[in-house]
């Protein structure tokens, strides 16, 4: 996951690039005509200073590798954001990001 948070006029700019591959469970692969698994981001959150600021749902309508952009207010320039998604499999990420 590729994270940028920006600081200016007390609100938090934040750029998520979450690297995942979004499987919907309905494509065939072509080499073996068997249908490959869904694999998809259920859920991404955001945490400040312990308080979660955002969170977002997805589904298998989300295409792969999705960009997403949100703010909040509040935010302190060299403070640490913590996200993390987890998927339809159970698999986990978690980054950090330092607010510049």
């Amino acid at each position: 996951m590729k994270v940028k948070a920006k600081f200016k006029n007390d609100i938090t700019k934040v750029r998520v690039l979450a690297k995942h591959p979004m499987e919907t469970g309905r494509r065939i692969n072509k080499e073996t005509g068997e249908k490959i698994p869904a694999k998809y981001i259920q859920e991404l959150t955001c945490e400040y200073d312990g308080k979660v600021v955002f969170v977002a749902q997805f589904g298998t309508a989300v295409s792969q590798n999705p960009y997403l952009a949100f703010s909040f207010e509040g935010g302190k320039k060299g403070y640490t954001l913590e996200l993390r998604w987890n998927d339809n499999t159970g698999d986990v990420e978690k980054t950090e990001a330092k607010i510049k």
